[in-house]
């Protein structure tokens, strides 16, 4: 059985994100794009338009200079342009770690994502790993 488009899509997505691949992550989503990220933090918020998305991502990036690694668990998909992405993330900035199961939940429109609301097994975990965003 051949894998569903929108599986391969967000499998693509996902090793082009892992790589640091901005370049291929943004060309895999429209235009207007929006990123929910939960919680209070510098990376929290919704992002809309692929340059803000791609813009937290570096930031993603930066604050944890490279080191964070996502494992993925599952994609599941719906057959009506939704996929969800189970996963377990690992971290480190400054002197905080974090090791954490979350998901991504991806609306999927034309072969690209329209849509990502993330979720996070404990959002003030993470807003603690992350940081305050600014005032």
């Amino acid at each position: 059985m051949a894998e569903h488009p929108d599986i391969a899509l967000i499998h693509r997505a996902f090793d082009a994100w892992t790589k640091g691949d901005m370049e291929t992550v943004g060309s895999l989503m429209t235009a207007d794009c929006t990123h929910h990220s939960p919680g209070h933090s510098q990376i929290s918020g919704h992002f809309k338009g692929r340059d803000n998305i791609l813009a937290m991502y570096r930031k993603m990036f930066e604050l944890t200079g490279g080191e964070m690694r996502v494992e993925l668990d599952s994609i599941t998909v719906d057959g009506r342009g939704h996929a969800v992405l189970a996963n377990k993330f690992y971290a480190t900035h400054g002197d905080r770690g974090i090791e954490m199961k979350g998901a991504l939940i991806f609306t999927i429109m034309d072969g690209k994502v329209t849509d990502i609301d993330e979720c996070v097994a404990d959002i003030e975990q993470s807003d603690a790993f992350w940081g305050q965003a600014a005032a």
